[in-house]
């Protein structure tokens, strides 16, 4: 099935949810053998985790460093079975700008067959039929044919407007080269060797400010990671944003940083001699996964198993928790009429979800763990899902004297069956009034002592707030 995260797919979704919202209200409103006066239902699920949960937990990383873990350590752990090794001796290959009307760049010495250049005058290049045309100011300096190669020979040059990664008027180490885009424009492509590379990609993965060692673990992953995913027969090697790494050049450039690099110069991973895919990530919210059990299909590897991190939870995304109506997660979820339930049918080592059933009033469908997670914009898919119904029951004997009865369902059950009734005080405070006990399913009815607003909670989920009269 096709994960939709799109923003024309979630406002439809959300559209769709205030219609079904609203439909509900109006059914309940005409329905003369409605059974409460007020009900809510949410869907609350507790998470662990950002990322997809494959190698290296870059916050993980961090917590071992602050324990005197060495960046080779690090690396081992995350990685089963590697060692460090040599990166063979090879230019990186960045995208910049794809097919731009025309492209403007700063600071260069040497053009195309070596003609001379003025550092001080920006230079721009645009299409002229199948080749590139080179003007400084209203000057033609010439027309070449693609690829053009500007350099400077040492110091970084400047490409002036937005780069695809976002860096305006960015600073960048090598060479620029210049082909016909696709599209009828100039696409520039940054050529550099692997450490000035890796030198704009460490401090545009992880803070300069973390412990020495978890830079130089970050260094050579980024490193590995360049040389086991380049793009073999095509114009480059890398994408400059998340496709591939984050890639800021000079201007993202830290003392710091580039002290990691120098220190694990043409340091990589390998397994068995060969560069090891270096996958890497946020936070593991304890543990790592396997590779096909975060990407259901992919081939098993050896060296990305399921290794437990004992120092991630220094992340603020260790733990997360997230709200949903039932007719929004519905919606969001493709469920077969209204959602009942997320039935998880499978998890892997960690446990990330791998394959769980969407239940609704007229079927079912299966997703995978990292649909879900995209459909519902969560931080990872390590996840589990409660459902919490609430409502006032109305009794048929009911008198100005019969106190309240807040009546719904907790599921899946708490282990102890004991839910907390909240009472919402006039100062904005919960304060516990009761315990609810549940049956097997969850299914919970307590009687209290005046009317307010109520809500029912265990450990750290708390059902809707439902006004009892």
């Amino acid at each position: 099935m096709t994960v939709r995260t799109d923003p024309s797919f979630i406002a439809r979704a959300r559209a769709l949810a205030v219609a079904l919202a609203a439909a509900a209200i109006a059914a309940a409103v005409l329905a003369t053998l409605a059974a409460s006066a007020s009900a809510a239902t949410v869907q609350v699920v507790r998470g662990a985790g950002f990322g997809h949960g494959i190698g290296m937990s870059q916050y993980g990383a961090y917590g071992m460093a602050q324990k005197g873990w060495s960046y080779a350590r690090i690396l081992r752990h995350y990685y089963s079975g590697t060692r460090l090794g040599q990166a063979p001796t090879r230019p990186v290959r960045v995208l910049l700008q794809a097919s731009d009307p025309y492209v403007r760049i700063r600071g260069a010495t040497s053009g195309p067959g070596g003609k001379a250049l003025s550092p001080r005058v920006t230079y721009v290049v645009r299409p002229s039929g199948r080749r590139l045309a080179v003007f400084a100011g209203s000057r033609r300096v010439g027309t070449y044919s693609a690829p053009l190669r500007i350099s400077r020979g040492g110091p970084p040059m400047r490409l002036l407007g937005p780069a695809i990664q976002g860096v305006g008027d960015g600073r960048y180490r090598g060479d620029f080269l210049l082909h016909r885009g696709s599209a009828g424009g100039v696409t520039v492509v940054n050529e550099l060797s692997m450490d000035d590379y890796v030198k704009g990609v460490v401090p545009g993965e992880v803070p300069a400010s973390w412990a020495a060692d978890v830079l130089e673990a970050q260094a050579v992953t980024a490193r590995t990671y360049a040389l086991s995913t380049r793009k073999t027969g095509d114009i480059f090697d890398q994408y400059p944003d998340t496709r591939s790494q984050m890639y800021k050049g000079v201007g993202a450039e830290t003392r710091a940083t580039n002290a990691a690099v120098a220190a694990t110069a043409n340091e990589i991973v390998t397994y068995r001699g060969e560069p090891a895919t270096t996958f890497y990530f946020s936070t593991s919210g304890g543990r790592t996964e396997n590779v096909e059990n975060s990407w259901p299909g992919s081939t098993p590897q050896p060296w990305l198993k399921s290794v437990a991190d004992p120092y991630d939870s220094i992340s603020p995304k260790h733990r997360w928790t997230r709200r949903f109506s039932n007719v929004q997660m519905g919606a969001l979820l493709g469920s077969p009429g209204t959602l009942r339930q997320v039935k998880v049918l499978e998890r892997g080592v960690s446990p990330r979800i791998v394959r769980a059933r969407i239940v609704g009033t007229r079927g079912s469908t299966v997703l995978t763990g990292p649909q879900i997670r995209a459909r519902l914009g969560l931080d990872d898919t390590w996840a589990s899902f409660t459902r919490v119904r609430s409502s006032q029951l109305r009794r048929a004997t009911a008198s100005a004297n019969s106190r309240p009865v807040l009546d719904g369902s907790f599921t899946p059950a708490p282990r102890n069956r004991r839910l907390a009734v909240e009472q919402l005080l006039g100062d904005g405070a919960w304060r516990a009034v009761a315990i609810a006990a549940t049956d097997a399913r969850g299914g919970y009815r307590v009687v209290l002592d005046e009317p307010g607003r109520y809500r029912v909670r265990s450990g750290t989920v708390t059902g809707p707030t439902v006004r009892l009269r």
